[in-house]
This record gives structure tokens, sequence and C-alpha cells, in this order.
């Protein structure tokens, strides 16, 4: 009964962590793109460079480069080595790489 039992268990690991996984995915409404797209427009950045920074989703971005706010959306942004990120201001980290 106990040999069952342990696959039983690790499936349910896996899935439960599947689940964690979609969880932390940011999902940005068409409304708030519009919106980030033209505030980011009416208000461009200077570009920061940073080395050994991916810039890719989930990635985070050091101390020193400084945030902006965008009215109506939870999220931050910032321009390094000349792309657009969508940050979150409580990890830091990249939900979005806008192009």
């Amino acid at each position: 009964m106990k040999i069952h039992l342990v696959p039983a268990a690790a499936g349910f690991v896996l899935l439960a962590g599947i689940g964690v996984a979609a969880a932390d995915q940011v999902i940005v409404t068409p409304e708030q793109q519009t919106i980030i797209r033209e505030h980011v427009q009416k208000h461009p950045l200077a570009s920061v460079s940073l080395l050994g920074v991916e810039l890719n989703v989930g990635s985070a971005l050091p101390d020193t480069v400084e945030l902006q706010s965008i009215p109506d959306v939870q999220y931050r942004y910032a321009v390094v080595d000349n792309r657009t990120v969508l940050v979150d201001p409580g990890t830091r980290r990249i939900v979005q790489v806008i192009d």
C-alpha cells in the first residue's frame, strides 16, 4: 500500500509546484498595456546600461536602477540597455519586457 502512495504524493507535489509557478505569472490587461505604452512614449527615460543583468521576465534589477511610476498601474518601469521593462516595485523583478 505504501508503494502506491509515494508516486501519488510525488505527482501531487509536482502539480502543486506547477500551480504555484502559474500563479506567479503576471497578466497585464490590454487596457493596462495601452496606458503603459502611452505613458512611456510621453515620458521617455534615458537608458541605463547594466552589465551582467539579463532582461528576462523574473530577472531582478539592482537598487541603482530608478523605477518610474505609471498612473493607474501597480508596476513601475525603467529603460535598461535601450529596452523598456515593467517591474514589480516590491521585488524589483521584471514582469514584462516592452518592445
